[in-house]
């Protein structure tokens, strides 16, 4: 069994600051990976993967990864890829260390806040991100955004994937599956983000009605 080490890239100021665990409450932890199996998340996340474009040898960089489920459909498609897992959530980043032990790959691991990214200035080739966004509160958000944009090199790419508004021209039903977290999606949330840190062709590139709620996959480059 391969030994995963958590690096702890959060600045000082960031110890002790708070963050909306994947299951809303820490103790519901040991649950995740059960629910998202039963809630068929794989699929959104090999999607997300086939729409990012991420080629052998480039560096991809998982913000929000929870237990790393992305990190993975990444290197199931492109094991040559180097991965890195971003995420405030101790519990969460121990559990993916365990699995990536169990499977023998190539994974690291960083404890750390989607608005405080530690790569360098364009360093890196793709962020991805599932589900994750909508856990993070409207500075965080900006943030994020920004650091997304100085950790690309140009022409790199970031991916994200979470629950987004109803596709009302392909029989959408209200807002299903919306509460206050989710609603910042709304109204291309995502893609108002990107743009206002310097993207410039950020947009939906594909939309999906999922049993839990509408999904949208939003991609823009550096």
């Amino acid at each position: 069994m391969t030994t995963i080490q958590i690096i702890d890239g959060r600045a000082e100021s960031d110890q002790g600051r708070d963050f909306l665990p994947g299951m809303g409450r820490t103790w519901l932890l040991p649950l995740y990976d059960l629910f998202t199996r039963f809630a068929r998340v794989r699929k959104l996340h090999e999607r997300t993967v086939e729409l990012a474009g991420i080629q052998p040898g480039q560096s991809v960089l998982d913000v929000g990864c929870g237990t790393a489920n992305l990190s993975f459909a990444v290197l199931r498609a492109v094991p040559e890829a180097v991965v890195t897992g971003h995420d405030p959530d101790a519990g969460a980043l121990r559990i993916a260390a365990r699995k990536a032990g169990r499977r023998g790959v190539r994974l690291s691991l960083v404890q750390g806040y989607a608005d405080r990214l530690l790569p360098k200035d364009g360093s890196v080739d793709h962020i991805v991100s599932s589900l994750a966004l909508h856990h993070v509160d409207d500075a965080g958000r900006e943030g994020f955004g920004r650091e997304a944009y100085r950790v690309l090199e140009p022409g790199g790419r970031v991916t994200i994937v979470d629950f987004g508004a109803p596709d009302h021209g392909h029989g959408g039903h209200g807002h299903r599956g919306m509460n206050a977290h989710t609603e910042r999606n709304l109204d291309n949330g995502i893609v108002t983000i990107l743009t206002d840190a310097g993207f410039t062709d950020a947009r939906e590139i594909d939309h999906i009605e999922h049993r839990f709620g509408p999904i949208t996959i939003v991609q823009a480059t550096r």
